[in-house]
């Protein structure tokens, strides 16, 4: 560490990546995580040491770090690894859009650039202020099944659920949005989405390629209106289910354009 903030920064999550990039602080970033795709450079030039639940422990330690960077319970072990190799390690755990924001300033704190993070972070909540006020003037708002996984079906995390209603829809599963682990949020009877009848269905299979079709020959799904219209999108995971800047925009974006068309639909 060169003077009082950190310097050589090592990023085992999206999020924090592409925070740094925005806040023209990338250069302090010397590894990142396999799964990055924002800022496209990053891949390019930045060293990839980790994937989500586990991490090259030696190669990190090599790259000298005076901080890594992780999100929740789920790189628990990484930063217990990391620690003990006297590395300083900060687990972020926030899970909610408010959570973001706080998330953008917690960090712009870290690294001495307090302003800069305060003015993204103020940026970032405008974008999602007007997309909330456009939402309000849509004629109705749609019932809308956000699948974080297929097998067993996930539903929404809660800061994706937050965006659903911003963007101008209902979350199928508010309860379940209020958990934060995986496992709590799966959907244990299949039937109970027929009967919560959504009118979009959005799937994000952290990663793996939503497959409409697939969701569409679900026994007993025939008669849900999503399923009937045709109205299966896939919501990239870059773009969703990674609780940063990329949620906040083009995420959000994604999802009421979508609501938006259905809502504005003659019927």
């Amino acid at each position: 560490m060169h003077g009082d903030f950190p310097e050589r920064i090592v990023c085992l999550t999206e999020e924090t990546t592409e925070t740094l990039y925005l806040l023209g602080e990338d250069a302090r970033i010397v590894g990142i995580s396999g799964f990055t795709v924002r800022p496209p450079q990053a891949r390019r030039d930045k060293p990839r040491v980790s994937a989500f639940t586990s991490a090259r422990i030696d190669r990190i330690v090599a790259l000298a770090p005076d901080l890594v960077l992780g999100f929740s319970d789920l790189q628990a072990d990484i930063a217990a690894a990391l620690a003990r190799h006297g590395i300083e390690v900060h687990l972020f755990n926030h899970r909610s859009v408010p959570g973001i924001l706080g998330m953008i300033r917690m960090l712009g704190g870290m690294i001495g650039c307090e302003a800069k993070a305060a003015a993204l972070a103020a940026r970032l909540a405008e974008g999602v202020e007007r997309v909330r006020i456009a939402a309000a003037a849509l004629p109705r708002r749609p019932r809308v099944y956000f699948e974080e996984w297929d097998e067993p079906q996930i539903s929404a995390i809660r800061w994706v659920g937050e965006l659903i209603g911003i963007a101008g829809g209902d979350n199928c599963f508010p309860e379940l949005a209020a958990m934060p682990l995986g496992r709590d949020r799966i959907i244990a009877d299949p039937m109970e989405v027929v009967r919560r009848a959504p009118d979009l269905i959005f799937g994000s299979w952290c990663g793996k390629k939503f497959r409409p079709e697939r969701v569409a020959a679900r026994a007993g799904w025939s008669g849900i209106p999503a399923v009937r219209d045709g109205e299966l999108y896939e919501i990239k995971s870059a773009v969703i289910l990674q609780p940063g800047p990329a949620a906040l925009t083009d995420g959000l974006a994604e999802m009421h354009a979508l609501i938006r068309r259905w809502a504005e639909r003659p019927r």
